[in-house]
């Protein structure tokens, strides 16, 4: 059994949760969600709690889990959002923020132009080299971060490149010459 499942999700105050079927909505100060949760997972409300059971006892656990995840992280994305930090590690490396477009200079011959999508805002700060990127969609946050990063993963032996703030890079011993 999924015992992440069986944790009730709690319900703050100022959040909406509608269920519908399979689809649930959840309002909040930040903005509106709405999800279809898997047919083989039932969804109950109970007071300010909402609990996630398995319709199926072996294939819907893992189901239960990941719908109880999915819930909950809409539950807090509408009350406080997301945020991942990335920061700009090389020469010349810099972002700009023009409207709701990230322009890069990564090294290349090129800039880069990444339009943000549509739920997602970032902040650049230009002196310390930061892009934070924040949304009420954890999903949604995760995959433009990495978008973000992949346009120049950061190099084991300088560190150049995008890296999240958290991350630890494994640094290389370069060659050595002859003596």
């Amino acid at each position: 059994m999924s015992r992440i499942g069986k944790k009730p999700i709690s319900i703050a105050s100022g959040v909406k949760v509608t269920l519908d079927g399979q689809k649930i909505k959840v309002e909040g100060p930040k903005g509106h969600l709405e999800r279809t949760i898997h047919e083989h997972v039932e969804v109950k409300m109970e007071a300010d709690q909402l609990l996630v059971a398995s319709r199926l006892d072996p294939s819907g656990s893992a189901l239960q889990g990941l719908s109880r995840s999915l819930i909950s992280n809409m539950v807090d994305g509408v009350t406080t959002g997301f945020v991942k930090i990335l920061e700009i590690n090389g020469v010349g490396y810099r972002a700009e923020l023009k409207g709701t477009t990230l322009n890069l200079s990564l090294g290349y011959s090129h800039p880069i132009e990444f339009p943000l999508p549509q739920g997602i805002s970032a902040e650049v700060d230009t002196k310390a080299n930061r892009i934070t990127v924040s949304g009420i969609d954890k999903e949604l946050v995760g995959a433009t971060a990495a978008k973000i990063r992949s346009f120049r993963e950061p190099e084991p032996y300088k560190g150049k490149g995008i890296k999240y703030s958290d991350e630890r890079i494994l640094r290389k011993a370069g060659k050595t010459s002859k003596k």
